[in-house]
């Protein structure tokens, strides 16, 4: 099951002891922060988390599969995640028992 935005304002709500509209206010508030950043090109670093780096993607050649038709794929950014080492452990913890 993925985590919603809605799942995380009811575990901030539950777990610091905000009402629900400030929790939401805090949720909303984050993740406007970090659209923010990504959309001007600043990577961003929350540590014990990871990185998340934009990164610039070049016009490349492509191919339709169904049609074999060739195409030119337009130059865009992207975003990559790069989990940090804490929290790779953590992953690797858990998957192992």
């Amino acid at each position: 099951m993925a985590l919603t935005k809605e799942n995380i304002i009811d575990t901030i709500y539950h777990q610091v002891g905000l009402s629900k509209s400030q929790s939401r206010t805090v949720a909303e508030g984050l993740l406007e922060v970090i659209k923010e950043t990504l959309e001007n090109g600043e990577d961003l670093l929350i540590s014990g988390f990871g990185k998340f780096v934009v990164k610039k993607k070049s016009s490349r050649r492509g191919r339709n599969p169904q049609t074999s038709q060739d195409l030119q794929l337009r130059a865009r950014r992207v975003v990559v995640f790069k989990t940090s080492g804490v929290l790779r452990e953590r992953i690797n913890k858990r998957s192992k028992r």
